[in-house]
């Protein structure tokens, strides 16, 4: 699984970073995470509010920070 955190750095990209690595690292999910910060590369996903959470190439948020229940969600764990 890939998983993308689009943002240009700020603090609410920062900290959904740090959201979704806690996830997967506390559920050892099969998943590799990069912060993707260049304006060119996010224009591609069509996204315009920040940050923004990719899953295999799927945005599934965008906009705000997500809650770790949230992400959980997203990854079928509880």
């Amino acid at each position: 699984m890939k998983v993308e955190i689009l943002g240009t750095g700020c603090p609410n990209c920062k900290k959904t970073y740090e959201i979704v690595e806690k996830v997967i690292k506390e559920n050892n999910i099969d998943a590799s995470i990069r912060k993707e910060q260049d304006i060119l590369e996010i224009v591609k996903y069509n996204v315009m509010s920040l940050p923004a959470v990719v899953i295999d190439g799927e945005v599934k948020i965008k906009g705000y920070v997500p809650s770790e229940k949230e992400i959980k969600e997203l990854f079928h764990v509880q």
